[in-house]
């Protein structure tokens, strides 16, 4: 516009003035120059308006919110007991030994030769061999038997009171518990700690009926930044599935980011693609103080992946208000991409989601929602990140335990991956809920899991199911090291998970409870909820949580609350491994590599900011 401006000044003042009378020439550049600069200010105004138009254009396609969430919490955690133990094949085992004790030395046996059983005269010793672990050579077979004799004297009697029935009386052992560690039950306090929640939300209008969301978002503990967790439980993993949902550093992680391609063709379908916006669906946004804030019912899915929706809306053929079908497809692991293997040896599978939601209803008031689908060739894991604990290296890894003991204040950080395919999980859930006319809200939901096991197992287990180890000999003949070979059973497990609550009008705000129960086998995908004892809803067991929220304006509120987890079995979170009974692992009935907890709570209060 400004260039403009000076064109049209430079063409009337180059217009020819030899045709005038110099007083009328005078008169006439003085009126010229008055229209000019009239004509220049009109041009101006209307550039900056202009300007003005063009810049609210384009800022008006990208719409910024978010919120600000900072939360003190006092955790407590009653009779955590890690007693862990493993399944050994000893039917196996015994028959390895046997062959060490019968084959010459250095003839190849499966586990090398031994010493220590030497010939003994004794009339009363049916087998003519008596342990002497002065005769050790140190092989890998002698080295077991010196260190679990001095280690564990009873279970070393054990062991060879079972070796001796089964050669002598043919009384095969099969498969049985071989403990790792000493029972060991304590409680845990943490008074106070702190964590912060950033989200930051991005809406833009591409076009018409194309539409782009996205969310970034950071949560962490005050003080750590470090991104990755000790290993003591499934959710200590830093993973795609859950990079958002727990604690890791002060790094923005994409929470959400798709588009929307709405009527397409004027047909009424839509499609999305992107990462999805599957964390904090219904009815969880209550207990969050927000609007709905994912599609799928959250009692079964609160878990980040990528993947696509095609949607269409069934209110006009149905009659049916806010009637809506989706078909949902996702990604939850790829295995041939960055598998950590070379030339693509792997043992793993792509993880594959596909299923249906349906808003079967939904006035503003009443909200019937019910989700099914299905998670094929699940793996024994993530890729993912963890620190490693100390105890795991001197349960497993006594070579690598030496040198880990001389720095006891270090954990290594490593990148964790799965070892296996161990079979397909079935989904579903349904969700009513309701907001009376005095502001009364209630909800109530069930679940349903399938779990349906292939029969292999990884170190932790197969799905649902333990793995049977037997023992295999290290690439360097040092060492006897037991190795998952199978799952203890492929049975179809199906699990249920119940969720109920209500939100009640009070003084300044809200008042809430919540009730949540998880059977032996439960197992949604709701690992991506920022509990900070774990997903409640994942809990094989019962929760109780109540809640006053006080509304300071419109934008602000503060919530102060606790939750009590009462742990009736194992692993939950997970579908690895076969789940015990609490009680029975602290009594020494029952093991687990992973520390479990009976029951714990956790008193919190947070102030949130909207903006």
């Amino acid at each position: 516009m400004k260039k403009l401006v000076f064109l049209v000044m430079a063409v009337l003042l180059a217009l020819p003035m030899t045709t005038f009378a110099a007083s009328q020439e005078d008169a006439m550049i003085s009126e010229l120059q008055k229209q000019i600069e009239a004509l220049s200010g009109e041009l101006e105004e209307l550039s900056d308006r202009l300007d003005d138009t063009e810049r609210h254009s384009t800022l008006d396609r990208i719409e910024l919110s978010g919120d600000l969430r900072a939360r003190a919490h006092s955790l407590h955690y009653n009779d955590v007991t890690f007693n862990p133990g493993i399944e050994v094949n000893y039917t196996d085992f015994f028959d390895k030994v046997g062959m060490s004790v019968m084959m010459p030395p250095g003839s190849g046996a499966p586990l090398g030769d031994i010493n220590v059983f030497v010939p003994d005269s004794d009339p009363n010793n049916p087998l003519g061999l008596r342990f002497d672990p002065t005769n050790s050579g140190g092989t890998a077979l002698d080295n077991m038997f010196v260190n679990l004799a001095e280690s564990n004297p009873e279970l070393f009697q054990q062991l060879m009171n079972s070796m001796a029935d089964y050669m002598l009386n043919g009384n095969a052992p099969g498969v049985g518990i071989y403990p790792m560690a000493k029972l060991d039950t304590y409680d845990i306090n943490n008074d106070v700690m702190y964590d912060s929640r950033l989200r930051l939300n991005m809406k833009a209008k591409v076009w018409d009926n194309v539409k782009f969301a996205g969310r970034l978002a950071m949560y962490k503990n005050w003080g750590d930044s470090t991104n990755a967790q000790v290993f003591d439980s499934w959710r200590s993993f830093s993973m795609d599935g859950t990079s958002s949902g727990n604690t890791s550093s002060d790094l923005l992680h994409v929470d959400r980011a798709y588009m929307d391609w709405s009527n397409i063709a004027d047909s009424g379908v839509y499609l999305s693609i992107g990462r999805r916006p599957s964390t904090y669906g219904p009815p969880t946004e209550i207990r969050e103080n927000e609007l709905r804030g994912g599609t799928p019912t959250g009692n079964v899915m609160n878990l980040n992946f990528d993947g696509i929706t095609v949607g269409y809306s069934l209110s006009e053929a149905t009659g049916i208000e806010g009637m809506i079908a989706r078909f949902c497809y996702g990604q939850g692991f790829e295995s041939e991409w960055g598998n950590g293997e070379m030339f693509n040896d792997i043992t793993t599978k792509d993880t594959h989601f596909a299923g249906f939601n349906f808003d079967l209803f939904n006035d503003g008031t009443n909200f019937l929602q019910t989700t099914i689908f299905r998670a094929q060739d699940i793996n024994d894991g993530f890729k993912g990140t963890i620190a490693f604990p100390t105890q795991y290296g001197e349960l497993f890894a006594p070579t690598l335990f030496k040198d880990m003991q001389k720095f006891p204040n270090f954990n290594f950080v490593t990148r964790v991956q799965p070892s296996t395919t161990i079979g397909d999980i079935n989904l579903g859930g349904i969700v009513f809920s309701r907001e009376e006319e005095n502001g009364i809200k209630w909800f109530t939901s069930g679940g349903w899991t399938q779990l349906r096991p292939n029969g292999n197992a990884g170190m932790f287990g197969g799905m649902g199911t333990d793995a049977v180890f037997e023992a295999q000999l290290s690439a360097d003949g040092t060492e006897v090291m037991m190795v998952p070979v199978n799952a203890t059973e492929d049975k179809v497990r199906n699990g249920y998970g119940f969720y109920a609550g209500v939100q009640v009008p009070a003084p300044y705000g809200k008042l809430g409870l919540e009730y949540n129960y998880g059977s032996k086998y439960w197992s949604p995908f709701t690992q991506g909820q920022d509990d900070a004892l774990g997903s409640k809803l994942a809990t094989r067991g019962h929760v109780g949580e109540a809640y006053y929220i006080f509304d300071i304006n419109p934008n602000m509120f503060i919530k102060v609350g606790g939750l009590y987890y009462d742990f009736v079995y194992t692993n939950s979170g997970t579908p690895v491994g076969k789940p015990q009974k609490v009680d029975d692992v602290k009594d020494g009935k029952a093991y687990s590599l992973m520390p479990v907890i009976d029951t714990a709570y956790d008193l919190n209060a947070s102030l949130t900011v909207k903006f």
